[in-house]
């Protein structure tokens, strides 16, 4: 079905408002995938907290125009969904990453991530990154190594004291 103008502006404007407030997006051929497996992308993309849109090519290249999103739009051409992730820059490279496992039909073009274009051939580096809760346990796990392994010397100390004050009171016996 064919959308009128106005129509067109609201679909561009809508998809502006996801891109402004993106931190990544991908984009990704869907040709050849049936409904039941775009529903399936769809679900997985809702768990991940991702926004996927299909859009005609031109209203998305008008969407993405001065934003960090445009990055894509050179691999914007045939049937594309386009991920947008709000919060984690690695989130829409999972989904797809977890998706192309089981459906070989779907075809990532690329990312963009703060702005940057990464090629499909990085999309396992990209899903690899750490979530936000992830990394900030990490961080914390770095900083409480050095408190732990102090904590861990000075009873080491204080054990070894013990014994010897228990062997030279058995020698004295």
């Amino acid at each position: 079905m064919a959308l009128n103008l106005e129509a067109k502006k609201v679909v561009v404007k809508q998809v502006n408002a996801l891109a402004q407030s993106s931190i990544s997006v991908g984009v990704a051929e869907y040709r050849g995938l049936t409904v039941e497996q775009m529903t399936n992308l769809r679900a997985s993309a809702i768990d991940a907290n991702v926004s996927l849109r299909v859009v005609k090519n031109t209203l998305a290249k008008r969407a993405l125009e001065n934003t960090a999103c445009e990055c894509v739009m050179p691999v914007l051409s045939g049937p594309v969904v386009l991920g947008f992730s709000q919060e984690d820059p690695g989130a829409v490279a999972r989904v797809f990453k977890d998706f192309v496992k089981e459906n070989e039909d779907l075809v990532v073009r690329g990312l963009g991530v703060s702005g940057d274009f990464v090629e499909a051939s990085e999309l396992k580096r990209i899903a690899d990154l750490p979530t936000k809760d992830q990394a900030i346990s990490l961080v914390m796990a770095l900083m409480l190594a050095p408190v732990e392994k102090l904590a861990r010397s000075l009873n080491d100390v204080l054990g070894q004291v013990t014994r010897v004050v228990s062997a030279v009171a058995q020698q004295k016996q």
